[in-house]
């Protein structure tokens, strides 16, 4: 980093106080570009100006813009929250996490609103994001919610099999076929005449009255047209009726079972990559999802943080607080954030910030977590299994979601041979062609912890040659996997501190009796990973990868020791004639076992060559005998 501030800035951070307050970041024209709170001043300040290396890029930015920084010592966390969002209100710094809610409203148009010709256009229901100037359609609205309408448009036209495609539907505008949705019974079919005008005009009428009147009216109303059908012998447009109030049904059915009991509640969740956040928030208002909210920042800080500038932010200046706030996660500050939001909104009764571990208030966070998960494999281009799974490790290890880890094994056959490898994943996807192998030079007898320490000097040795070419060795890991315990872990971060990148995080991978992974270690004890499934099944892939790995090496180094040391060297065998030998006994000690006259049967053998080997064998085997 080439900001010549930085001496300066370290030495300001480490005098601060170990006090709760604000710190406000300028750059070299005085403008504030980041505002933030702290618990412990000192130790927050202080953190932007170490390892800047690892920072992310958002965080490096602001660091290496910084001129100056000013601090406000505050008397309590809450205080200093309160100064936080007055003071980012008031300046808008570039760097903070500013909530830009511009929906605007939202609109139901029914265009033209009026059916009284079958030759000109029929009626179409649509969700509009704006009111334009049309005499000819009917708008009903304005609504808040962008998703409530849409879900509205989708329910009314999916009951009612009203058309929702581009086609312009009159009389003498008929097709010769339908679309799929006619066949899935998902549209009335009116484009090729498959329903008179009289009866797509009704349809459209009970599809205004149920998104006007809601379900229950509409099928009070339904019900009534569908006795006097049948009582007139009407039974094709009783049935027709009929359908339709079971359709509705069924659709409100689905929204009790699913949301039972939750009638004014928010289920927010936060996830991340390395460098973006989502949050996510769904609102619920009568056992139904009506809304829902999602916002995605550049990645500063973690994402308990994170959370805690949002939830100040977004709900200090909402118009629809619920009495329930549900997050997916737990946050430090949690009642006092709960206490900020009382004072800015003046709900009554007093908002609840909870975080549910179980039950219908469980479900519906999860599904928050993954509307969040999805939107930044949207708009990232990543996976939602990979985001889902480095997020729920990262929140397990205490650490930010991980974009390359390295994992390292060691393969011991004997002493003869010991062997390690380095396995890649980027993204939570293995990248083998970073995968990088090693053959132990420096250790002559079964020392795992000597190895691992090995393995790790030669591969950052790697790192920091000048002119160095190799993609997987210039490159520097977010989190180092250990495949071992304690000890494993002790002997890597010893060769991390002499590198100078003890920032790293560091943590090994503990199997149980059977050999499957248990636990992750750390220097503080042992993490389960029982209860995590997507960190769970990551890790493991992971371990047995970096296994799998080293132990294809340790074997094929096994094989190439023992033809180079007991076979190429008899005389008169070349590595043709040893790769045949091996292919056709597997073993030298099989070789050994074999005759003469057998060897001589072998591809590419002569008697000569046969008689030659045995003696060397039998000689060469007289040491260990």
């Amino acid at each position: 980093m080439n900001n010549p501030r930085l001496p300066y800035l370290k030495d300001k951070a480490n005098k601060l106080p170990l006090q709760p307050g604000i710190y406000i970041f300028k750059n070299k024209n005085g403008t504030i570009i980041y505002i933030g709170k702290a618990k412990f001043l000192k130790n927050r300040v202080s953190s932007y100006f170490r390892s800047i290396e690892k920072h992310k890029p958002k965080v490096y930015k602001m660091v290496q813009e910084a001129y100056d920084f000013e601090y406000i010592v505050a008397s309590s966390e809450f205080d200093a929250i309160m100064l936080e969002w007055n003071m980012i209100k008031e300046h808008t710094p570039k760097y903070n996490i500013l909530i830009k809610n511009d929906k605007g409203y939202s609109y139901i148009k029914i265009s033209p609103k009026k059916m009284d010709d079958p030759y000109k256009p029929w009626s179409k229901i649509t969700a509009e994001r704006q009111k334009h100037n049309d005499s000819d359609a009917l708008f009903i609205g304005p609504f808040a919610s962008s998703f409530l309408v849409k879900t509205t448009v989708e329910e009314a036209n999916t009951i009612f099999a009203l058309p929702t495609c581009s086609k312009t539907i009159s009389f003498d505008r008929s097709s010769s076929r339908p679309c799929l949705n006619f066949y899935i019974k998902k549209c009335n079919g009116a484009c090729c005449g498959k329903i008179s005008f009289e009866h797509y005009k009704d349809s459209v009428a009970h599809a205004v009255d149920f998104i006007k009147n809601g379900g229950e009216e509409t099928v009070k109303h339904l019900t009534e047209m569908m006795e006097t059908a049948a009582e007139n012998l009407e039974f094709e447009k009783a049935a027709s009726l009929r359908d339709n109030i079971t359709t509705i049904k069924r659709n409100s059915l689905k929204q009790d079972v699913v949301f039972t009991g939750i009638y004014s509640s928010d289920a927010v969740a936060v996830a991340e990559d390395i460098n973006n956040i989502c949050i996510s928030v769904l609102k619920i208002r009568k056992e139904r999802i009506v809304d829902k909210d999602e916002f995605v920042f550049e990645n500063i800080g973690t994402q308990k943080e994170a959370m805690s500038a949002f939830l100040t932010q977004y709900y200090s200046s909402s118009d629809s607080v619920p009495d329930v706030i549900m997050l997916y996660d737990d946050i430090d500050d949690l009642k006092i954030l709960q206490t900020v939001i009382n004072e800015h909104s003046n709900h009554s009764p007093k908002v609840k910030l909870i975080v549910p571990v179980k039950g219908e208030n469980r479900k519906i966070t999860d599904m928050a977590f993954n509307n969040a998960v999805h939107r930044l494999s949207h708009d990232f281009g990543h996976t939602p299994k990979n985001i889902a799974s480095l997020d729920e490790l990262a929140k397990l290890l205490g650490i930010t979601a991980p974009k390359r880890i390295e994992a390292y094994d060691i393969s011991n056959i004997g002493s003869s041979v010991i062997t390690g490898s380095m396995a890649v994943y980027q993204d939570a996807s293995p990248l083998k062609n970073h995968y990088r192998k090693f053959l132990i030079k420096d250790i002559s007898q079964t020392d795992d912890y000597a190895s691992m320490k090995e393995i790790l000097t030669r591969r950052f040795a790697e790192r920091i040659k000048e002119n160095q070419t190799d993609p997987s060795f210039s490159a520097t890991p977010d989190l180092i996997l250990i495949d071992g315990g304690k000890g494993h872990l002790a002997a890597a971060k010893e060769v991390m501190q002499t590198f100078g990148l003890e920032s790293i995080p560091i943590f090994g991978m503990v199997k149980d009796s059977r050999h499957r992974t248990r636990a992750i270690s750390s220097s503080g004890g042992e993490i389960s990973l029982r209860e995590t499934y997507r960190a769970f099944t990551l890790v493991t892939e992971i371990q047995n990868e970096a296994h799998r790995f080293a132990v294809g090496y340790s074997t094929k180094a096994h094989i190439k020791k023992s033809l180079g040391l007991n076979i190429t060297n008899a005389p008169g065998i070349g590595k043709r004639r040893a790769a045949e030998l091996m292919k056709k006994y597997k073993t030298v000690s099989a070789i050994c076992s074999a005759s003469e006259e057998d060897l001589a049967l072998t591809s590419g053998m002569t008697k000569t060559s046969a008689k030659s080997l045995k003696s060397f064998l039998d000689e060469y085997y007289k040491k260990d005998r």
